[in-house]
């Protein structure tokens, strides 16, 4: 008979050392400013900016599906190219850096903006909360 202790291992999720904590592994502070992001904000960000791009959509594609995810990438990859961070991290506190701490910049927004738009990438991560778009680019979203 199968019991609740033989699925205890995976529904917990990965084991963890004592003391660990989202962005550890990358050198970056437990909480405030330079943090990693938690779900909680990027999923809101992520509302923001999708919500923002479906109403330029509605004006001007008649709110095309396809439309809409191309005026996201384009927002992603200008905004988060130039300054760091889109209409939604910026309103959550948010910014996307390079490992290390500085600009993203353009080619790792591109990288990151095309994975995001697969989704997949996006919602697979690991232990430091970071997705596979962040990984492929070399990218962290931490609190700004």
């Amino acid at each position: 008979m199968i019991e609740r202790r033989d699925f205890s291992s995976w529904i917990s999720g990965p084991p963890t050392e004592p003391g660990h904590y989202p962005g550890r592994a990358l050198d970056l502070p437990r909480t405030g400013p330079g943090s990693i992001a938690r779900p909680g904000r990027r999923v809101v960000a992520l509302c923001v900016d999708w919500a923002a791009c479906l109403a330029i959509s509605a004006a001007f594609f008649h709110g095309d599906s396809l439309a809409t995810l191309g005026i996201f990438a384009l927002e992603q990859i200008v905004l988060v190219g130039t300054v760091g961070y889109g209409l939604g991290h910026r309103l959550l506190g948010l910014k996307v850096v390079r490992l290390g701490g500085g600009p993203a910049g353009f080619s790792a927004a591109i990288l990151r903006t095309l994975l995001l738009c697969l989704v997949i990438p996006a919602v697979v991560f690991d232990v430091d909360q970071r997705g596979l778009h962040d990984k492929a680019a070399k990218t962290v979203l931490v609190r700004k």
